[in-house]
């Protein structure tokens, strides 16, 4: 048994109907490279039961303190079915990418049963027409609680359910995997009781740590190693109300290759500003057809990973966050990266002198009561509509594996979506992802805020030509191209007509 971080039990704190706390991904496979080129719904089955000990998420559930009095703890549950976390669905004809959109957004706005390890899979068939992967292939719809995985530990529970080769075999030793007792209301409340007489000290501790990250932070501002910008303090838009429990869910793919390009428009620039230019791209677009655009830049939470190399298995999450002003109020392409650029290298002196680990490690002592009423007034006064947001939107960046993976022998053809919690206040949300020679946008929205997601994509794929085009009149010797899909891919064989679950 394994007590939840802060930060961890915030997302338990925060999880409503309307609300659910997970974060999840549509990843499209291609059976072709399987043994008879296709895969059985039963071997997928099979191949995640062979490798469930290479994961720490996947049979621990969640057991809550009777009232909130303490953060919650984790214990190998003794009741696990993995068929009731692994499900399998089709997609009626004609087996679109819109109609996997709506598949995957009506799957991620259901909450998971936080009595059962939080995640599901759901397998999706019947990918007849989906822009242009060949007939046959199949979807997985993963969801998993965000107190379980941030972005970079969900990357290992991505490699525990994947091999690099289509043959590998199944992990060599033992699994030693045992469940665990659950614990009564009696034992939960006595180890609260010592949590709470301890917790003044770790509080201490903590603060003592903070100390050198604010003497340094100050120093930072005296000596202009950043300053303090009002672009930082964002304006009220449609995103930032509350929310309906309803979602969509959309993006576009990029060429790898074009997107690095584009940081020659300027020099140090990372892919993270390309991908926030892109973004502030978008929205200014979107808004400006809305004729709701605001005169001052959006600006984003960026999560940054202090995970070290030792906790790369951990579960829970280990993020700090820095505010990113989009540059939304800038039409020129150029002129918005050069922005963004600016405004995230002065967010990273600042978290630096802070100390990312410092803010980390502040969560760990909040106590969970006041976060649960916290989160429940917040959600049932609608607060988010009368007070101003810390920020508009999220751009979160996870760079996923540079070489192809696969799972039950099928090749992974994409890393087509991945999906993100919202919350009152915050209606929209991106994940910026990379996959071999692929980079993906994809966000998810209240349905209610942003009904039309596939004019919001349009404007992502406008964002991203408009600065390829730049970089074309910037250096003449390279000539801009457009992509709004990925390069048309062979179908190699007959048998990747089959579907997951036909017989042999």
């Amino acid at each position: 048994m394994r007590q939840l971080q802060g930060m961890d039990s915030s997302f338990v704190a925060l999880e409503s109907p309307n609300s659910p706390m997970h974060i999840g991904s549509v990843l499209i496979y291609n059976p072709a490279t399987a043994p008879g080129g296709f895969v059985r719904f039963k071997d997928i089955l099979s191949f995640i039961e062979s490798r469930m000990q290479l994961s720490k998420t996947m049979r621990q559930r969640l057991v809550r303190v009777p009232f909130d009095l303490d953060y919650p703890y984790w214990i190998e549950d003794p009741n696990f079915d993995l068929e009731y976390h692994v499900r399998h669905v089709a997609l009626p004809k004609p087996g679109d990418w819109r109609q996997l959109c709506i598949q995957a957004a009506r799957i991620h706005a259901r909450p998971l049963d936080l009595n059962r390890p939080p995640w599901e899979f759901t397998v999706v068939e019947g990918l007849d027409n989906v822009r242009d992967y060949p007939p046959g292939c199949f979807a997985f719809v993963t969801k998993v609680h965000h107190a379980a995985i941030d972005g970079m530990s969900g990357i290992d529970l991505m490699e525990a359910l994947h091999t690099v080769t289509p043959d590998a075999e199944a992990p060599g030793k033992p699994d030693t995997w045992k469940p665990e007792k659950v614990p009564g209301p009696v034992e939960l409340l006595g180890k609260s009781y010592v949590n709470a007489l301890l917790n003044p000290l770790k509080q201490a501790q903590v603060a003592a740590q903070a100390l050198p990250g604010v003497a340094s932070a100050i120093k930072g501002l005296v000596t202009r190693d950043f300053k303090l910008s009002t672009d930082m303090v964002p304006p009220r838009t449609r995103f930032n109300r509350s929310i309906s429990p309803h979602r969509v869910v959309e993006g576009r793919s990029f060429p790898l290759d074009e997107f690095k390009s584009i940081r020659a428009l300027v020099p140090d620039a990372k892919v993270n500003d390309v991908a926030i230019a892109v973004i502030g791209g978008a929205l200014h677009k979107y808004l400006t057809a809305k004729d709701d655009l605001p005169s001052s830049t959006m600006t984003a939470m960026a999560p940054i990973s202090v995970r070290s190399k030792d906790e790369q298995g951990d579960m829970g999450n280990q993020v700090a966050a820095m505010v990113a002003p989009l540059g939304t109020h800038i039409a020129d392409p150029k002129e918005r990266l050069e922005y963004v650029f600016g405004q995230t290298s002065n967010s990273k002196a600042m978290t630096n002198a802070l100390g990312a680990r410092t803010m980390t490690e502040v969560s760990k002592v909040n106590p969970l009561l006041y976060m649960a009423l916290g989160a429940q007034l917040f959600s049932r006064v609608s607060i988010a509509h009368k007070l101003a947001m810390p920020f508009n939107t999220v751009v979160t960046n996870v760079p996923g594996p540079p070489v192809h993976i696969y799972s039950s022998g099928a090749r992974m053809e994409s890393m087509a979506l991945s999906l993100i919690c919202l919350t009152d206040g915050l209606g929209l949300a991106h994940v910026v992802q990379s996959y071999v020679d692929e980079a993906y946008i994809s966000f998810t929205a209240c349905r209610d805020i942003m009904p039309d997601p596939e004019f919001y994509s349009q404007c992502l794929q406008d964002s991203f030509d408009e600065l390829l085009a730049a970089v074309g009149k910037a250096a003449p010797k390279k000539k801009p191209a457009t992509r709004t899909t990925k390069t048309k891919r062979k179908t190699t064989s007959r048998k990747t007509k089959k579907r997951v679950g036909e017989k042999t």
